[in-house]
Formats: structure tokens, sequence, C-alpha cells
């Protein structure tokens, strides 16, 4: 089996693997201006099918680029990574079609509809003449880890994935309110439990050098500095990515009952997620969660009107690089009771991330002091170090080949050094098994 690492290698950002020069894994945009996409771009490799592990954009942003010209690959994926990937490219084309920010038409998109196949996990299917069988990862609904079987070898891609903390009876803990606590991971999906046989594993390394505080505790805290902030007539503006952690601050909302507003993409994406109710932890607590929330329709000057009403509104972007973020920060600065709640990793160079840094940010064009208090929190959807090391454990027979990580090597050389067969291709690398 030939590998060949095209982006994700020793970074976070635009995953890519060609398996056998025919097979793609994911094909991601990394983020900035200007964007990195795969090296070499979509003409550098013309790859009978693909499969995206899951639909954020780092591993499925640059995906309808590869439908260009005469090319009509194959892509696979889970309903929910389908339905994401499509919402994700709409608005990148909205954004930014005809710049080189956006690397795919109209029409490229459009003939992403037609090649497209989505397929269930543990549902074995054959691409580019490999067996593939999609097992859930536990990052976002529809993720996946890929098994792929050219008759020789069994690789394992992780993608990106989370697992559940270790609790004694695998239950959940009630609150000192007398609610739900967390149930030891995140609220929208459960941790990955899939182990399947592999020969080698490309394993995702983005937190390898931290442990992650427990889930339970990071809500507790949360939720008591939000509701001292709505007691002092304060706002509450909480960023958070449309997929994934929109929905997850909806749901600790709705457990302990904090009234709050969503807005941006997030709207449409915890809509499209009801459709898919076999792909999350507890339908029924998204519903109510849903129902609970407020959703900002930005008519008649209503953002304006509820950022003067003392409540929480959860919205995107993430790191504060666009949406309607860029309307609330702004209102909410000056007012040293207000507080900006970050719930995901600032990227470095984002806006996010200087405000975290210097207390003031660029938004929307203008550097702004803020007065209002900033927090941060550690809502990750990604393994951390003990989870990976945990992972991993089941595979020290495997070859383990590290990426998506700001220190692939020097975690591949503490794999290594603790008798694992362990590595950490770099950028362009042809890794032949």
């Amino acid at each position: 089996m030939r590998l060949r690492f095209l982006g994700g290698a020793g970074e976070v950002g635009r995953s890519a693997v060609l398996v056998n020069d025919d097979l793609l894994l994911d094909f991601g945009m990394k983020t900035g201006n200007p964007p990195d996409f795969p090296a070499g771009g979509a003409r550098g490799v013309d790859p009978e099918a693909v499969v995206v592990s899951h639909g954020h954009l780092d591993h499925a942003g640059a995906v309808p680029a590869l439908l260009s010209g005469d090319a009509r690959p194959a892509i696979h994926w889970t309903p929910p990574t389908r339905e994401l990937a499509l919402t994700l490219a709409r608005d990148t084309l909205k954004l930014h079609g005809g710049t080189y920010r956006c690397p795919f038409t109209g029409n490229d998109l459009k003939r992403l509809t037609e090649v497209s196949t989505p397929h269930g996990y543990g549902e074995p299917f054959e691409a580019a003449g490999h067996e593939i069988t999609l097992y859930d990862a536990g990052h976002i609904p529809g993720s996946a880890h890929v098994l792929v079987d050219d008759g020789d070898t069994r690789l394992l891609y992780t993608g990106d994935f989370h697992v559940d903390e270790r609790r004694g009876d695998g239950t959940a803990s009630a609150g000192a309110d007398g609610r739900e606590s967390s149930p030891g991971g995140q609220r929208l999906v459960p941790g990955s439990t899939a182990r399947p046989d592999a020969d080698v594993v490309v394993c995702e390394s983005t937190y390898a050098d931290v442990e992650h505080e427990a889930r339970a505790e990071v809500e507790e805290r949360f939720v008591e500095s939000v509701r001292t902030t709505l007691w002092e007539g304060g706002s509450v503006v909480v960023p958070a990515f449309a997929i994934g952690r929109t929905q997850e601050m909806l749901l600790i909302c709705e457990a302990y009952d904090i009234p709050c507003y969503v807005d941006g993409m997030g709207k449409q994406v915890t809509e499209m997620l009801r459709q898919y109710p076999g792909f999350v932890r507890d339908p029924e607590a998204l519903r109510r969660a849903i129902s609970h929330a407020r959703f900002v329709t930005g008519r008649d000057g209503q953002r304006e009107r509820i950022v003067d009403s003392g409540t929480v509104v959860v919205t995107t972007s993430g790191m504060l690089s666009g949406g309607p973020a860029m309307t609330y920060i702004p209102a909410i600065r000056s007012n040293p009771v207000n507080k900006i709640t970050l719930t995901g990793y600032q990227v470095e160079g984002t806006p996010g991330r200087e405000l975290l840094d210097t207390g003031s940010a660029e938004i929307d064009g203008r550097v702004m002091p803020v007065s209002a208090r900033v927090e941060s929190y550690d809502f990750s959807a990604h393994a951390d170090r003990e989870g990976l090391l945990g992972f991993l454990g089941a595979y020290r027979d495997a070859t383990v080949l590290v990426n998506h990580g700001d220190r692939c090597a020097a975690f591949a050389a503490e794999l290594d050094a603790d008798g694992f067969d362990a590595a950490a291709p770099s950028l362009g690398e042809t890794v032949v098994l």
C-alpha cells in the first residue's frame, strides 16, 4: 500500500491522503488569508474515488474542486457528512466565489450532488478497488473512521475523533440542581468505541500534548459564569463553530435551563441534524434544545434588541472571523458586565486568538478594545492525550503514522520510545507499506 500525504502532515488543516494513487481520503482546506489547499491542488490528483471522514472545512472544504474539468470521482461519506459538506461549500461559494479563497465553481458544486453516495456505519462498500467500512468516530454527527482494505493491507484512517471519559458505570451524574450533568463526553454525539483490526493506523494528534479538563467540570464552570453575568444584568455572547459546537452549547443551555438565542449558520445546521436522529447521542435531548432556544431572524433590528436584553447568544463564527458575531461583539464590548465566552480552540492569527492574547481584536475591519470579560472553555471534540493513547493501545502491533497536529514528530517519537512502530510523515511524503 502506498500513502501520499498531501495535507495534514505536521499541521492542522487541509487533510488529504492519497491511497494507492487512486483512492483519496479527505480533501480539506486550511483557513487563513490566503487559505491553504492540499499540495498540488485539485489538478495534482486524479482519484477514482474519494472518501470524506466528516463535514468540517479542514477535511471536506475543497472536495468540490475535484470535480472541475472532466474529472468525476465518486464521493463517499455518511448522510450527515454529505449535508454538512454541501452546506459549507455553498457558504464558501457565497462568500468567496470567484476569488482565490474559493477553489471551485457553482458547476463543480452541482456535480458534487451527482456523484455522491452516502453510507451508514459498519456497511462495507467498494471504492477504487478497495473495500471501505466507516465507523463512528464520535467527533461530530456523521464523522467516521475510515477502514481501507486493498487485499493485502488494512489501513485505519481516524479522521478526527473523540472518546468519552472513563466512568465506572458509564452513566451520567446529576448536577447540584438535580439536572443531568455531562454524560462524560459531548452531549451531541457519543465518543467512539470502534477499534477495527488494522495493520496501519493514520492517527490524528490535535491534542497529543493536552489533557482535557473533565467535561462535567467545564460545563459547571461555564454555567456558573453565565448565570452570574445574567444575574448582574449583562449579556453573554458565545461564539461557536456552526457544526457540532453550536448544537453542544444549545444542549448545555437546555440542560441547565439557561435562556438563549442561536444565530448564524448554526441555525441551519441544527435544523438539518434533526433529520438524522441515528447520528446523535440523544435525539429527544436535541429536540428539547431546539425548542428551548430562540432562533434569530435578524429582521427589524432584532440583533440590536437582543444584546440589550440580558441574555445568551450562541453565534458564529467560533473564531470571530465573520458571521453575526460581527454585530454582537461591537455591541457588548464596552460594558465590563457583559461577557464573551469562547468555546473552541482559537487558531493563531484569528481575531478570537488576538482577543484572548491582547484584549482587543480586529472586528469587521476595525481594531476594537474590549472591556467585556473574555473567557475560554475547552469543549473540544477531539481526543486528548489520554484518549489518543487509550485508542492506540489497541494497535500496538500496527504501524502508526501520526498526522493532523502541531507536534506530530514529537508524539510519534514518544510512541516509538514506548514500543510502537510510529512515524510522522512530512508534507508531500509517500509512505510505502
